[in-house]
């Protein structure tokens, strides 16, 4: 932190996976567990008062993350005192630290709440002083997630059945693939998303693929710059139905181009939705695209908006 105001905030970078299947999704709530609630009350137990973090995107309940990103701020005085005074990295102390109160938050107090115990379902994978100018949310220039299908072709494994969604129609992955093509570039995702009030469906997906794993399962991989409400999984339900051969390839660039949210897309389930990874520019980039990203306007619609996750 070379050339900081001894006094200044610290902001932190945290770098986490879990297991989305004992959580109600991440964003905290009054009664039900979360995974923000369950990251808040450990940062708790070891500052001594209530932090709030900012995430990257927030995933719905049973959605699990390997590459979720989020930012907290420290007081300087805060930040070194994480070490104890021992000749440790402050960075290194806290993620040892916070792995530390996440298995009690996950263990005994799960358990005097009533809930199943979870030990292990939030992992830190990186803890740091970020750079100036970083925001885990307005910062992100990407993020990439994947959705694995069981179509009967990989032998229906029990021990994985949490982590992929099991259907009765078999799936042409190279038409689906095909077919997902319509959805890259610049679009209204109207047709794909849950709308929220004020906020923009207008997203840029990046890339899509569809191919089969080495084991036979059909694995989607997408990435955009953001992504609206339930957006993915439409996408994985659309796309399925043009896998099996209930629609045509063309349906799903047809139903991008309504822009109209019916009842004409399956909407896949949760639990083999995973947030892979969330992508940032360079350290001098930061704050600039943090500022762009605030001040992004829908280009369809003109009117105040950012990323909606």
């Amino acid at each position: 932190m070379t050339g900081t105001v001894p006094d200044a905030p610290v902001r932190v970078r945290i770098d986490l996976a879990y297991d989305g299947a004992p959580f109600s999704g991440w964003a905290r709530q009054p009664v039900l567990p979360t995974v923000q609630g369950a990251l808040e009350d450990a940062l708790a137990v070891l500052v001594r008062r209530e932090v709030r973090v900012v995430v990257a995107g927030r995933t719905d309940t049973g959605v699990h993350a390997r590459g979720q990103v989020v930012h907290l701020d420290l007081t300087a005085g805060e930040w070194t005192a994480l070490a104890r005074g021992r000749a440790e990295d402050p960075a290194t102390a806290l993620g040892r630290r916070l792995s530390g109160a996440l298995a009690h938050v996950l263990g005994r107090a799960r358990r005097e709440q009533g809930l199943p115990e979870c030990p292990g379902a939030i992992v830190v994978r990186r803890a740091a002083a970020a750079p100036a100018g970083f925001d885990a949310r307005f910062s992100a220039v990407a993020r990439r997630y994947s959705y694995r299908i069981d179509d009967g072709a990989a032998g229906r494994d029990p021990l994985t059945r949490h982590l992929t969604w099991w259907t009765k129609d078999v799936l042409d992955a190279d038409v689906m693939a095909a077919a997902a093509q319509e959805l890259v570039g610049l679009h209204d995702f109207l047709s794909f998303c849950r709308p929220r009030e004020g906020a923009t469906t207008v997203r840029e997906v990046l890339d899509v693929t569809v191919e089969r794993d080495a084991g036979g399962l059909v694995v989607l991989g997408i990435e955009a710059d953001a992504f609206c409400h339930h957006m993915v999984r439409s996408i994985v339900g659309a796309a399925a139905r043009v896998g099996a051969g209930r629609e045509e390839p063309g349906w799903l660039g047809r139903r991008l181009a309504d822009r109209v949210r019916d009842a004409g897309v399956l909407m896949a389930p949760a639990h083999a939705l995973v947030l892979e990874e969330v992508r940032y520019p360079g350290d001098a980039a930061l704050r600039e695209r943090a500022e762009l990203t605030r001040a992004r306007r829908d280009p369809l619609h003109p009117g105040p908006a950012g990323p909606q996750n």
